[in-house]
């Protein structure tokens, strides 16, 4: 994996057709640590249109060997896979918040997400793959098989480094395609880690390819690749809709997982300790980088004040530093582009004439000064129109959004393009049971906040949140998978 170099950080190569190479063009980018900009955690490959026809062949290849190899078997790959990451766990959470920034416990999380995805996707290798149904004709036999894809292009964010290529990787795999996996250039590593487990799990050559470099190289040219034949991307509303658009002129399928602005509604009677602790934990873990961060609160007039003096607290009490420090609770950004980006939305806040609660700016004193820091910020008195109210700003960041009534905070909860984690807390069941019929979102959350969602069950949003595909759960490797519908015929023989 990693070329001898003069830098004092390693230079890591692609991995094309079970081999470690460089570039076609030999440059390279660094990642950095968002703790500690000035340290850079490696050096990686910045491959162009010649290294994607070089994994693109290898992929091919080996696909239809692999396809051909017993779906138990397969499984099998996987399950060792999980095994090794199982044994690995402590170095690769501890890679990941050098390169990512989040805590200890939140990478720990995210290696066990994949440990996880990888059991239970072993399973589905001795699961039923299709049905038989009654024709309904005499001397017929109707049933159902599916086929893997071919070759699939995955294209994966910086937040979850390990568990979101996890989770699209080894269903693809199961179903029996080959892959070509671009991760983000913030964090690329762990991605290079996997591939090197999964070979050493046993995966054949050429099934798991892994490019690193430039979207806007990388992207366009992978996404309309003739000889690729599905994408899963999670990423940017932006960006899902230019893949939609090139995968639409060829009819290739594409499975969209983008962003959210998620909200959680809080009814007169709700459990406010309850509610500010799981807020809290939303909206500022993962510095608030994640697709199902809790971005807005929607709350009763008569809890109001009781809730925004529990958050503000409990968002004053944040140990915010460096994700390898135990006292952390909050670590930086992923660079600081993001940092400015943040800020950019508290100036917006402002401007718009929300109330500043808590936070609202750069942390540059002492040891912050070499990261990418920024404070739990929290604003009151949000009106459900205002920007802070309706775009995704993906950092550590909260709009407190007052209503008058259950119809009310339906509305506001709804009035978003996006649809993708919903939270509500009451104690009123019948309120509860309405909720999940009205809110529009992919998931629904009693009496929990946004984020906690669990492997086997579907994820994925509604809206401007997806394209109406569902990642994880009963139907994760049907995803990547075609469907036959298979008719046999057997009439007496005349004689």
């Amino acid at each position: 994996m990693v070329q001898t170099s003069s830098t004092a950080s390693p230079v890591y190569q692609n991995f094309i057709g079970g081999q470690w190479r460089p570039s076609h063009s030999g440059e390279t980018f660094a990642s950095t640590n968002p703790a500690h900009t000035q340290e850079v955690i490696g050096h990686y490959q910045l491959s162009d249109a010649t290294d994607l026809e070089a994994a693109v062949e290898a992929a091919v290849k080996a696909q239809r060997g692999w396809a051909a190899t017993p779906a138990p078997v397969r499984g099998d790959i996987l399950l060792r896979t999980a095994l090794l990451l199982e044994q690995r766990h402590d170095e690769l959470s501890n890679l990941m918040t050098r390169e990512m920034g989040k805590i200890l416990r939140e990478t720990r999380g995210d290696v066990q997400t994949a440990i996880d995805v990888a059991k239970f996707v072993a399973g589905e290798g001795r699961r039923a793959e299709g049905e038989t149904v009654p024709s309904a004709l005499p001397d017929k036999f109707c049933l159902t098989i599916r086929q893997p894809m071919g070759i699939v292009g995955i294209i994966t964010p910086w937040n979850f480094p390990l568990a979101i290529p996890a989770w699209k990787t080894f269903p693809a795999l199961l179903a029996g395609n080959a892959v070509i996996l671009k991760p983000a250039s913030d964090t690329p590593l762990l991605t290079l880690k996997l591939a090197e487990i999964l070979q050493e799990a046993g995966l054949p050559d050429g099934v798991f390819n892994v490019i690193t470099g430039s979207g806007g190289t990388l992207g366009d040219a992978l996404v309309s690749h003739k000889k690729i034949n599905m994408i899963s991307l999670t990423g940017s509303n932006e960006v899902g809709r230019r893949v939609a658009e090139l995968c639409g002129r060829d009819l290739r399928r594409c499975a969209l997982e983008l962003g959210g602005k998620n909200a959680v509604i809080i009814m007169d009677d709700a459990d406010l300790d309850l509610a500010a602790n799981n807020i809290t934990l939303g909206a500022f873990g993962t510095t608030g980088q994640r697709c199902t961060a809790t971005s807005r609160v929607i709350v009763h007039r008569a809890a109001y004040n009781q809730l925004v003096d529990r958050l503000v607290a409990a968002a004053e009490r944040l140990r915010v530093g460096d994700g390898l420090d135990a006292q952390t609770e909050v670590g930086p950004l992923v660079n600081r582009g993001r940092v400015k980006a943040v800020d950019a939305y508290t100036q917006i806040g402002k401007q718009e004439g929300a109330r500043l609660l808590t936070g609202g700016a750069t942390l540059t004193q002492d040891s912050y000064q070499e990261g990418a820091f920024y404070q739990p910020t929290i604003f009151g008195d949000v009106s459900p129109d205002m920007r802070i109210a309706q775009e995704e700003v993906f950092g550590p960041f909260l709009s407190l959004i007052p209503v008058d009534s259950y119809e009310q905070a339906i509305s506001v909860a709804n009035s978003t393009e996006y649809g993708l984690s919903t939270g509500i807390f009451t104690e009123d069941a019948r309120l509860a049971f309405r909720a999940m019929r009205d809110i529009e979102s992919g998931l629904v959350y009693i009496n929990a906040g946004t984020t906690g969602s669990e492997i086997h069950l579907p994820f994925g949003g509604m809206k401007g949140s997806g394209n109406g595909h569902r990642e994880l759960g009963p139907d994760s490797v049907n995803e990547f998978c075609e469907l036959k519908s298979v008719f046999i015929s057997y009439p007496p023989r005349k004689h």
